[in-house]
């Protein structure tokens, strides 16, 4: 391998200075002890083509915003739907690449939690449906997120915030590095991720120290995608895993990650190089959360807390015009 490739630290690291801890509520603590009754014995078991329609289910059943439409379009040649609030903003927009450990999840299942984002910042939302694995390996998925991206600003939208969640929010961050290495390509103002999954060797030791914590993914499941997403590509390339990538340059990044994931190392450690690396980057760690939390909205405290801060992240680096 390249000699100038970031090799991972120890996993017991000290926290950055920018990591912001939260506290689980009482209210959340009732909450997610319901919530781990109930999905205890489904964990890690949807994933793969098989899983895709149990999982977009569950996500189309995630709190629809109010005030927002949708509409199917196709930028850049990759199809997808836009979330609009109400007299959306036209030289601006986000781009949001969902979850589903690049094997699972659709723009359309998306639209309801998207479409918070849109209400929540009064910006127009793409989700994009960029090619799945098996069917499609890497590096399909950040060919058409880069092909989307040059579509937005190919259509008069100059001005875009990048959000993604779980293998999203990985392909967020790969994305980021990507367009960061092609010269005169305008950069994206900022970028959320959620939980993302920026190691694909999954090395992180919270594998095994949340273990017992995590609700929905397992090791198993998350090696499986892996392999289906990696094809013949080693799992520490840096187009596939972020968190082995050049992130100097990058513009402010806001990460959120439960503490109870098996993938919360994968926040720690590349916000750790992030900020190593001069990028503005705030992680915020979420006392008993679990993997994409701010998904619950109406239901958990913190995952409305959690909008708040991204719908005020969104304000500062993507104001309306």
């Amino acid at each position: 391998q390249p000699p100038n490739r970031w090799q991972p630290q120890e996993p017991d690291m000290p926290p950055a200075t920018h990591t912001l801890s939260h506290a689980l509520s009482p209210h959340d603590a009732a909450t997610m002890a319901t919530l781990r009754a109930q999905t205890a014995p489904f964990q890690g078991a949807v994933f793969g083509p098989a899983g895709r329609a149990p999982y977009d289910d569950i996500m189309q059943a995630v709190a629809a915003p109010d005030g927002v439409r949708y509409q199917a379009d196709t930028i850049g040649g990759v199809s997808g739907y836009w979330c609009l609030p109400a007299q959306p903003a036209t030289a601006s927009a986000v781009l949001f690449l969902h979850g589903g450990g690049y094997v699972m999840g659709s723009a359309k299942a998306y639209c309801h939690f998207a479409g918070h984002f849109a209400r929540l910042s009064g910006q127009a939302v793409f989700v994009a449906d960029y090619r799945l694995a098996p069917e499609h390996p890497y590096p399909a998925a950040l060919n058409d997120a880069v092909a989307v991206y040059q579509g937005l600003l190919a259509s008069g939208r100059q001005r875009v915030l990048l959000i993604g969640d779980s293998a999203g929010g990985g392909l967020t961050l790969s994305l980021l590095s990507r367009l960061q290495a092609m010269a005169g390509t305008t950069q994206p103002v900022a970028a959320i991720a959620l939980s993302p999954w920026t190691d694909l060797s999954n090395s992180g030791h919270s594998h095994q120290t949340q273990h017992d914590a995590e609700v929905y993914l397992s090791k198993s499941m998350v090696d499986a995608c892996a392999a289906m997403y990696l094809g013949h590509t080693p799992a520490q390339d840096p187009g596939a895993s972020p968190l082995y990538a050049s992130l100097h340059g990058l513009p402010p990044l806001q990460l959120h990650v439960g503490r109870d994931e098996i993938l919360l190392d994968d926040s720690l450690r590349y916000a750790e190089r992030a900020d190593a690396a001069g990028v503005a980057v705030a992680l915020h760690v979420w006392d008993g959360m679990p993997h994409v939390f701010p998904n619950a909205t109406g239901l958990l405290q913190a995952a409305d807390q959690a909008l708040a801060l991204m719908a005020a992240f969104i304000a500062t680096h993507l104001p309306r015009m």
